[in-house]
């Protein structure tokens, strides 16, 4: 593992945290763009409006707790003001088969797409329909 850092310059091509951590924003803008059909037709029968939205991911604790990247967000906003739906949302996320970890933040389940690899687009796109059921 450690003979990855001996080529700084294919560091983040080879070591899957790095990279993900190094995305450009408006590569996880375009993937939010792409997921975002699929999320609000998962979601179409609850009480809920879905979007896109700009979001700041934490990316670490200790050393750096404050430090935050510019990243894009599904986020899953109640159709009134009760706020329970959400935390329904929540518990099926988990409950796929890849469980899905978001938070519930300024009245809105945020999904932050920064850590989700393009390569696992598809399967999450495609559980997505389990919350319909």
């Amino acid at each position: 593992m450690l003979r990855l850092y001996r080529d700084p310059d294919r560091l983040a091509a080879r070591l899957t945290a790095l990279h993900l951590l190094t995305r450009p924003a408006g590569e996880i803008q375009a993937q939010a763009a792409r997921l975002l059909p699929p999320m609000q037709q998962a979601l179409a029968g609850w009480p809920v409006s879905v979007g896109a939205e700009p979001a700041l991911s934490q990316i670490g604790s200790g050393s750096l707790p404050i430090e935050r990247l510019h990243s894009c967000a599904l986020a899953v906003r109640p159709a009134t003001r009760k706020s329970g739906v959400l935390h329904d949302i929540e518990a099926a996320l988990r409950g796929l088969p890849v469980p899905v970890i978001g938070r519930i933040a300024d009245g809105a389940l945020r999904l932050d797409l920064r850590c989700l690899a393009v390569a696992d687009e598809a399967c999450f796109a495609t559980q997505l329909a389990r919350l319909a059921a």
